[in-house]
């Protein structure tokens, strides 16, 4: 059914010219006279729907045009960021199938004509002509019985499936291998520092929406696989609450753990597409312990809602950052508290130290990992290479060596291994008990009743840990850059640090607190605009720009 515009749509159409970006991206680009089109470098998702709209251009312009060239620019020649392991065949003919339905009906919602990515372990429908693999040969050619719930939402809303990106392969629980290598897709990289990390598990989502090659993508996080692509790429990211996306349909590790959301631009553009993929499903029994009525989120962006707002600085994970970034960190804790917020510095986690000491999320990850696997794969309608299970798995990777195990670096499934060697027993069962209670009660909730808190605030390379094992949400945004000197580390074979690696900042709360964490975002990112204070390498920004295609 279509849905009308909301004053929302409404809003963002009359204002969209006049958000204002970094005077060497630019905002807008000249069409002749007084048309400008929106610079896909930066360019919103209302800005986009704003254009699409008023006629400026179409969903085949932006999407197959437009997008699939910026992609063809740097993804495989250029400085070869392999954010993107394939493109969608049918994506010509769902743009112009979605032009018509605007054209005749309007639009379905915010979303309707924009072309989003898909990490490579959300499923899509297989007569549409994509894989999905988790970036492993062992799942090239499998059938998938429906696409994801996610992907289906999105596929409602009217937005067009772009392709599948690239991702740390197995979602980064094959072994020690380095983020953003899969067998299938190669070694992604930052398109901030030559060679850099790029961040894992969900690397391709990081790079593609760093610098416009979609208008967001969709990323996956056990621990830290959405935030950290996000704060290395200079983006925002949206861990939702384990519960609040469906993970029907999505290659697993940990169903205690494993959750979907957006990485974007912008808190803006992250709030809309969260807004589409949230809600509950049948297909995934987590979904339907969320509230009743899920908030607007996208009436969560305000700028004043710090303004009353108690914000607790979580210190105790912050030992290992660098003096700079702990300096903008710093910098940014004055911001929130003249934005209108109490600040308590430090607030503290009650079992920090048994946090630290803690195993139990490896007794749980590694047991899921076993059990979902194999109900995944039984799941699928095919499977060409006859992997079942774990073991299988295991002997298809050693039976494959030349293309999964790849020398020097990536030869490692010693997480494998150690998943294989698990069982369902009492130990594991008091390891889930554990972390809810270490996460929960002793960990952030604790820290947020201590203080009487609306969230938590921490550097966001270190926010991962506390909120996976328990389940609870982040949001990443951006924050600062290391600075222009910063010596190159060794290529081994992605560099750890760089000049002008990006690092962000991280909103914590209890379980779905999404819409509070957004709106802080929010209003944090309104002060700042950190993201264009550095743009990537000026040989990994795309040049094409939909000037260049229309017509």
């Amino acid at each position: 059914m279509l849905q009308p515009f909301s004053l929302w749509y409404l809003l963002c159409t009359l204002l969209s010219p006049l958000f204002a970006l970094h005077p060497s991206c630019g905002t807008l680009i000249s069409r002749g006279g007084n048309t400008t089109l929106p610079d896909l470098y930066e360019a919103s998702i209302p800005e986009l729907q704003a254009g699409l709209q008023d006629g400026l251009f179409t969903s085949v312009d932006l999407c197959v045009q437009a997008y699939f060239a910026r992609i063809n620019e740097v993804n495989l020649q250029g400085p070869t960021l392999r954010a993107v392991i394939e493109l969608n065949p049918s994506a010509l003919e769902e743009a112009a199938i979605l032009d018509a339905e605007r054209k005749t009906f309007g639009a379905r919602s915010l979303l309707h004509g924009i072309p989003i990515l898909l990490k490579d372990n959300i499923a899509t429908l297989n007569e549409e002509g994509m894989n999905t693999t988790a970036g492993s040969f062992a799942l090239l050619g499998s059938v998938v019985p429906r696409d994801a719930t996610v992907a289906a939402k999105l596929r409602a809303a009217g937005a067009i499936l772009l392709g599948k990106a690239n991702l740390s392969e197995w979602a980064h629980f094959r072994g020690s291998v380095p983020s953003g290598w899969s067998g299938r897709g190669g070694q992604a990289t930052s398109a901030y520092v030559p060679q850099g990390n790029p961040g894992g598990s969900s690397s391709g989502p990081g790079i593609a929406s760093s610098i416009g090659l979609c208008a967001a993508a969709l990323g996956t996080e056990t621990d830290g696989s959405i935030i950290s692509p996000s704060q290395l790429n200079n983006n925002v990211g949206i861990k939702p609450t384990v519960g609040l996306t469906s993970r029907a349909g999505v290659v697993p590790i940990s169903e205690h753990q494993d959750t979907i959301g957006p990485i974007a631009r912008s808190v803006t553009d992250a709030a809309i597409v969260l807004s589409i993929i949230a809600g509950p499903d049948s297909l995934d029994n987590f979904t339907l312990a969320q509230p009743p009525v899920l908030p607007d989120y996208i009436q969560a962006l305000n700028a004043d809602s710090l303004k009353g707002a108690r914000i607790g600085v979580l210190r105790q994970f912050m030992t290992s950052d660098s003096t700079e970034m702990v300096a903008t960190f710093n910098e940014s804790v004055e911001i929130i508290r003249k934005l209108g917020a109490t600040v308590v510095d430090p607030a503290v986690f009650p079992d920090f130290a048994e946090f630290r000491a803690s195993e139990n999320e490896s007794i749980v990850t590694q047991t899921d990992f076993k059990m979902n696997i194999q109900t995944y794969i039984s799941g699928l309608l095919e499977v060409p290479t006859g992997v079942k299970t774990l073991a299988d798995l295991i002997a298809f990777n050693n039976n494959h060596a030349s293309e999964e195990l790849v020398p020097p670096f990536w030869t490692d499934q010693s997480t494998f291994i150690a998943s294989e060697a698990r069982e369902v027993n009492q130990t594991y069962f008091d390891a889930i008990a554990f972390d809810q209670e270490l996460g929960g009660i002793n960990g952030i909730d604790g820290a947020l009743k201590a203080n009487n808190l609306d969230a938590l605030i921490l550097l966001s390379n270190g926010a991962s840990g506390p909120a996976a094992i328990v389940g609870y949400p982040i949001v990443t945004v951006p924050l600062g850059f290391l600075p222009p000197n910063t010596t190159l580390s060794p290529a081994t074979p992605t560099r750890t640090t760089g000049p002008n690696q990006p690092y962000g900042i991280a909103f914590m709360g209890t379980a779905f607190s999404e819409a509070q964490l957004i709106s802080f975002a929010f209003a944090y990112e309104q002060a700042t605009h950190n993201r264009l204070k550095q743009l990537a390498m000026p040989a990994a920004i795309p040049k094409t720009q939909l000037i260049d295609v229309i017509g």
